[in-house]
This record gives structure tokens, C-alpha cells and sequence, in this order.
């Protein structure tokens, strides 16, 4: 296999710690990239192509995510604010405020609600179009929360954290219904495309667990700390990245190693793949955001990655 130089996205100027694709829609899918240097940045996700820059938070941004067709952007920041906003002007429609450092956010399925967690521990389910609005608490962690993620039919709310455990919580009864206890933090955990499969990494591991029953289903390791792994959406490949700079490939069935690239100068803080599973993006302590297709082809020289240049402009279009 011939050896695979990544499309590197510059313009951030510290740690890349989250990023999120959204669906395909009309004008392709979008890629939006959370950062240490408090400047969240939506691209074109198929290229890499520069959108737009989105200004306002004051304090490094830990978690950012987009709706299915990548009009509406949500961010969680250390200025202890969820920030709500428009992603085709780039506009904050609402900035719902916490009492310590939101590290992640999501939107339930239809877009109607914003789950939020992060160092005070609470899970929180926000109204979108009532941003002054309290929000349901489900729950609550003994640590700081890491990840947050809704299921597909928008009932349940799952939340990963720093004391090892992955909780379920049902949105109705606002009550914790299911959970993973594990011997050490959670670092990252995704819902599979289907909604059938969590992945979660923690420590060295990569495991494979059934998102219904939390059935641990397979498990496997690494050779360094993980910090992210993301399974592609016909589960054909899952990919990880953390302590040693490298991007590793597996095959989904047998969990084979098939590939292993470094191109960071950092270590791996997050991996998803697109939409499409064409490539896959990756962020790290270097500052950038690089993209590898899963399968290299004839067309990979023909990449080009448009970078943001020294316009402040916060507009997306």
C-alpha cells in the first residue's frame, strides 16, 4: 500500500480536541473543529476547504457539533457557556450559560434540544427554542463529564466520564435506566451510524459494546493510550488515534491492523469519520485538523485545502 501523506487543515493556533461532521445534505457535508484557541472553524468535509470562523466564546472551546444538514452549530467552552448558533451566518442564535467548563454538547435528532455536560458533573437537556428556559436535569456523574451523545430515536441520553463509567439516561423519567462501569476514564465514546454499536476508548482498549443492552460484544488494544476511535458507517473499518501521533486501521470484523500512518506532530486527540466513510479527519495537541481517505485512491493528489486567512470576519458565507 502505497504510504498515505493526509490533506492538512490549518488556521487553528493550539490543541484540536473535538470535531464532528454533519450528514450529507445539498451542498455536500461540513466539518466543524473544536479548539484550545477558542476559535471553533466550519469546512467543507469532503475537502478541507475553509467555511468559516465563529467568534464569541472566551475561552478555549472543548466540544462543537453540528446538526444533520449543518445549519445549526452548538460549541462548549471553558467561559462556562453552550453557545447555540447559525451556521450559514455564522451568528450566536443563543449561548445557554453553566457554572464551570462545558466539554460536551450534542443535538438530540430532531434538532429540538441540546444535551450539555462537563466539569459540574450535571447531564443537561436544553429547549433550543427556549434558551431562557430551565433545563432537565437527567442526571448527574461523580466526575467531570467527557462526551454526550443522544440515541436515534432522541429517548435516551448516554454520557461518558472521568469516573469511569458510561451512563444511559431516560429522557422521560429523567433517571439513570443503564450503565458501563470500566477500570479506567473514558476518553471517547461513539454511537455507530445504525445506533446499534458503542464504541468506547479507554486506556489502551477499544471496546465494542451493544448501545441496547451495554453488553461488552469485543475488546482490543492498542500499542499506546487511546484517546479516540471512530467506526465507519458500514462497519467496515474502525480508526484510532492518541498518545504516539499515529492513526491506526482496523478491520471491523476481525479487528485485524491493516494500516498505521503518522502525519500529526502530536498526539491524536479526536477521529471521525465523514458521512460518506471516504475519509476519516483527525485533530491533535499540533493545531491542525488532517484528513485521510480510507481507501487511497487515484484521485488523492487532487486534494487542496483552502486555509482561513487574516480575515476576522465571523461570517460563514
Amino acid at each position: 500500500m502505497a504510504k498515505q501523506v493526509p490533506l492538512t487543515c490549518s488556521g487553528h493556533t493550539r490543541p484540536v480536541v473535538d470535531l464532528a461532521f454533519s450528514q450529507k445534505a445539498t451542498d455536500g457535508y461540513f466539518m466543524i473543529s473544536a479548539c484550545k484557541d477558542g476559535k471553533p472553524m466550519l469546512r467543507q468535509g469532503d475537502t478541507g476547504d475553509w467555511v468559516g470562523t465563529f467568534l464569541g466564546h472566551k475561552g478555549a472551546v472543548w466540544a462543537a457539533t453540528l446538526n444533520t444538514d449543518a445549519t445549526k452549530a452548538a460549541t462548549g467552552a471553558a467561559d462556562f457557556s453552550a453557545n447555540l448558533w447559525d451556521a450559514v451566518n455564522g451568528e450566536v442564535k443563543a449561548s445557554f450559560q453553566h457554572k464551570h467548563i462545558v466539554k460536551a454538547v450534542s443535538f438530540s435528532p430532531d434538532c429540538t434540544r441540546l444535551l450539555t455536560g462537563g466539569q459540574e458533573k450535571l447531564v443537561r437537556s436544553f429547549l433550543i427554542e427556549k434558551p431562557n428556559a430551565d433545563p432537565d436535569i437527567l442526571g448527574n456523574h461523580d466526575s467531570a463529564i467527557k462526551k454526550a451523545i443522544w440515541s436515534n430515536d432522541g429517548k435516551v441520553a448516554l454520557t461518558a466520564s472521568e469516573d469511569k463509567t458510561i451512563r444511559k439516561w431516560d429522557c422521560g423519567s429523567k433517571q439513570e435506566v443503564q450503565r458501563i462501569t470500566l477500570d479506567s476514564a473514558v476518553c471517547d465514546v461513539e454511537l455507530s451510524l445504525d445506533g446499534k454499536i458503542l464504541l468506547v476508548t479507554h486506556n489502551k482498549d477499544i471496546s465494542i459494546y451493544d448501545a441496547s443492552t451495554f453488553e461488552k460484544m469485543r475488546e482490543f488494544s492498542i500499542p499506546t493510550q487511546v484517546y479516540s476511535a471512530s467506526l465507519h458507517p458500514e462497519k467496515k473499518f474502525i480508526v484510532a488515534g492518541g498518545e504516539d501521533f499515529k492513526l491506526y486501521k482496523f478491520d471491523f470484523e476481525t479487528l485485524e491492523e491493516l494500516d498505521s500512518c503518522k502525519g500529526h506532530f502530536g498526539p491524536v486527540h479526536i477521529v471521525r469519520f465523514s458521512p460518506d466513510g471516504e475519509l476519516y479527519a483527525s485533530g491533535s495537541e499540533d493545531g491542525t485538523v488532517r484528513l485521510w481517505q480510507t481507501n487511497l485512491g487515484t484521485n488523492y493528489g487532487l486534494w487542496k485545502c483552502i486555509n482561513p486567512g487574516d480575515d476576522d470576519s465571523n461570517s460563514t458565507t
